[in-house]
């Protein structure tokens, strides 16, 4: 409230400036205009008195007289004008003081006016910098800064951000409840998928033993599938759900897709795939080496996937003071241009995607480097196969 009554002050400021200095003008109007009436009137007694010393007496008198008229009779006085003489001849005075004040009530107003105008500036400024303040802390988490009402021309706007930032505010209340149930959704359907697997493997393995067929393989087979997706499943309420937990280390880029290549040694040997991996020493990031392996294994099995028979899945690594790079590629027909925007959704499956895909290993990959603060992106080379470029940024 003080700080409004302040600003009334330096508004209305300049306009009580304004009216005392027209005020002060008409007074010291007035002032000249009596003194010069009086100076007219003692010139033209003295001319008189000079002209005709034995006049002075009725010079002396007619003043008496003059100054016992009335209002109306002086007002109504046209007599010289039977003369010839009109009021231009008359009423000579000296104007340099009133052009003077004149001029001094003139910059008083305008420095009145300029000080009222650079301070609601200053306020505006100020205005609009707590409101960018506001909205910066809003925008990296901040709690509890709320700014205090204040009723001027940014009243209006300070009301609509508080209106805004509540309703973001609800809003983003609704969208991490709606993930942390289809987080938990993810992992009851998965918990729900496990048991009845684990009794469909067990009576498999009995089976085995006492049936050599065909339909036994392809059954096991079809279970490994169910398996790895109730087990992605479960990995990927846990990222969505925020517990997922990491245990932050160096992690040594040989090593980790080393390791990778490692796991999936089996399967590239069935495909009839081998991995070129180059040694380099010292190259590493800081992350979780057994997510990341995870999420490698999905990318390299992707290629391995797309890769023609005697191929070879080639890496490449470097770091540099901002981010760790991880180039991995394949000598296949490469992606379809217009579904590679979509590869790291979840279960979507392109149209070279492998048979016993589920379309969830690229998007599992995808959340895992992104946990950990990094990015993967996917493109064709031109030399043709397809690219997978893993970031892993230091900060």
């Amino acid at each position: 409230m003080k700080k409004m009554d302040k600003r009334k002050t330096v508004i209305i400021l300049p306009v009580l400036l304004c009216f005392i200095g027209i005020f002060l003008m008409l007074l010291f109007f007035i002032r000249e205009y009596n003194r010069s009436v009086f100076k007219n009137m003692s010139a033209f007694c003295e001319l008189m008195i000079e002209e005709e010393p034995e006049a002075e007496q009725l010079v002396l008198s007619s003043l008496k007289k003059y100054k016992n008229f009335s209002g109306h009779i002086i007002e109504d006085s046209s007599f010289l004008s039977t003369y010839g003489y009109g009021i231009r001849e008359f009423g000579k005075s000296d104007s340099t003081g009133f052009v003077l004040i004149s001029a001094a009530v003139f910059l008083m107003t305008v420095c009145g006016f300029l000080f009222a105008l650079l301070y609601m500036n200053k306020y505006s400024r100020i205005r609009i910098a707590e409101l960018t303040d506001y909205l910066e802390k809003v925008n990296i988490g901040t709690e509890g800064m709320v700014l205090q009402d204040k009723e001027d021309e940014f009243a209006m706007l300070q009301d609509e951000m508080y209106k805004t930032i509540t309703s973001l505010y609800q809003t983003k209340e609704a969208a991490i409840s709606s993930k942390a149930g289809y987080a938990d959704n993810l992992a009851n359907i998965a918990h729900q998928l496990k048991t009845p697997i684990t009794a469909a493997f067990l009576s498999i393995q009995l089976m085995e033993k006492t049936v050599n067929s065909i339909y036994v393989n392809r059954i096991k087979k079809q279970l490994g599938r169910l398996n790895r997706l109730e087990e992605a499943l479960l990995t990927l309420s846990k990222i969505d759900a925020g517990v997922l937990k990491l245990d932050y280390e160096p992690v040594d880029i040989y090593t980790l897709l080393t390791l990778a290549a490692e796991n999936l040694s089996e399967m590239m040997n069935e495909n009839k795939v081998a991995v070129d991996i180059p040694y380099k020493d010292g190259v590493e990031f800081y992350g979780d080496m057994e997510w990341s392996m995870e999420a490698v294994i999905n990318l390299m099995k992707n290629c391995m996937e797309n890769s023609p028979d005697n191929g070879s899945i080639h890496c490449e690594y470097s770091s540099n003071p901002i981010y760790a790079e991880v180039l991995i590629w394949d000598e296949g027909a490469g992606f379809e241009p217009s579904e590679i925007p979509r590869l790291f959704e979840r279960f979507y499956r392109g149209s070279r995607a492998s048979k016993e895909g589920i379309g969830i290993g690229l998007s599992l990959a995808k959340s895992i480097i992104e946990l950990q603060n990094g990015s993967v992106n996917a493109y064709n080379l031109p030399q043709g196969g397809a690219c997978f470029e893993i970031r892993m940024y230091s900060h």
